[in-house]
Formats: structure tokens, C-alpha cells, sequence
């Protein structure tokens, strides 16, 4: 398997990924999903663990070999990318949800020097929204963005879309696509609920409704 599929048959394997089309999850945005992912459970899988790090340093040495600081997008990912960071050598920082609402009311944590050249690290893309975020707040600090490394994205056309128009690279370890192949390879699921599955993502914020 190449690694789209590995870590998409371990993130089903360790039930970081959970398919249940016929009893939908609910999103905090309000959405029905027939999928939830929860990517931090990685981080109680050694060999999983260890093998999206490696793979998140290989893509960065590949693509920006020229970084200069690792960052990761709180909460879900800041322990992958100072686990990234270590990998690499290179300075963390991390990117908070909101600013502090105390003492120096931080929105980045850590050092970044106007000019550093950075790459951020998340573990899902939905919209982008809240990725994007991110990014901004770096470009607003001075650093330079060079691109953002995820662990698995839905594929929505939004989302690529709005990364689009922020001018920001996006490479992602596995996505649907890719999950439903392994899923219905390994039985995971039906025919039909494969079906289900592949409408859903066409259009998900009017899916269940």
C-alpha cells in the first residue's frame, strides 16, 4: 500500500476513523455526518504515531526543505507537529484557536522571527476554516507560510476552494477517497452503505436533513 492507504487503513484500525452510515454523527457545526474522525488517538499508537511523523518529515524535507520553523494548529495538532519538529531539528511553535485572554494575550506561541519561513501542521481538514486561521495568524506575525501538511482531509470542494484563495499548499497523508478503497478492501463496509458514504461528501451540509 502507498501511504494514502496505510494511514488511512490505520486510522480505521485504531477507530480513529469511525464509519457508521446508518446512525449518523453530529457535528459541532451542526452538520450530520456518517463519519467522525478523531485523529489525536494516533498519539496512542506507537507504531502509528511514529509512522505519520516520519511520513509528515519525509513530505517536508521534500517539499520545503527550506523550513525554518514547524508549527501545530491547537489542540488537535500540536503534539504531531512538535513531534515533526523534533524529527527535523527545527524550532516549534504552536497556533492557538483564539488569543489568550490573559497576560501577553499570545494568539502564536513560541519564537517566530519576522521572515522565518514556517509549515504548519494539522491533523483534519473539514472547510479549512479554522486552518486558514492559522495561517493567517502566522502571516500576521511575519512569518512566511509555506505550505500546510495534514493528516487526513474529507476532499470537500470548499476546502480546496478557500486554500485556494489564501495562496497555501495543501498536502494531506490520506483522505475519503481514499478511506472508502481501504474500507470496503478490508469489509469495512457494504455496498450500499459505500453508496451512502460517496453522496454524503457531494453535499454534507445538507446531508440527513
Amino acid at each position: 500500500m502507498n501511504i494514502q492507504e496505510t494511514v488511512a487503513a490505520q486510522l480505521l484500525q485504531i477507530k480513529a476513523i469511525k464509519l457508521q452510515p446508518a446512525n449518523p454523527f453530529t457535528w459541532a457545526s451542526g452538520w450530520k455526518s456518517p463519519i467522525y474522525c478523531d485523529n489525536r488517538k494516533t498519539l496512542s499508537f506507537p507504531e502509528v504515531r511514529d509512522y505519520i511523523k516520519t511520513c509528515f518529515a519525509g513530505q517536508i524535507r521534500e517539499r520545503y526543505p527550506d523550513v525554518d520553523v514547524v508549527a501545530g494548529v491547537a489542540t488537535g495538532a500540536i503534539a504531531q507537529g512538535a513531534l515533526v519538529a523534533d524529527v527535523l531539528n527545527k524550532p516549534f511553535i504552536y497556533i492557538r484557536s483564539a488569543a489568550k485572554g490573559h497576560g501577553l494575550e499570545n494568539l502564536v506561541e513560541g519564537v517566530l522571527e519576522p521572515g522565518q519561513k514556517v509549515v504548519i501542521i494539522e491533523d483534519l481538514i473539514s472547510t479549512g476554516g479554522s486552518s486558514l486561521k492559522a495561517a493567517e495568524a502566522v502571516r500576521a506575525q511575519g512569518g512566511e507560510v509555506l505550505g500546510m501538511l495534514a493528516i487526513f482531509s474529507y476532499g470537500f470542494a470548499t476546502a480546496e476552494q478557500n486554500f485556494e484563495q489564501a495562496g497555501i499548499a495543501l498536502f494531506t497523508l490520506s483522505d475519503y477517497e481514499t478511506l472508502l478503497k481501504v474500507a470496503v478492501a478490508e469489509g469495512a463496509v457494504s455496498a450500499d452503505e459505500l453508496e451512502t458514504l460517496a453522496q454524503w461528501r457531494k453535499a454534507p451540509g445538507s446531508w440527513g436533513v
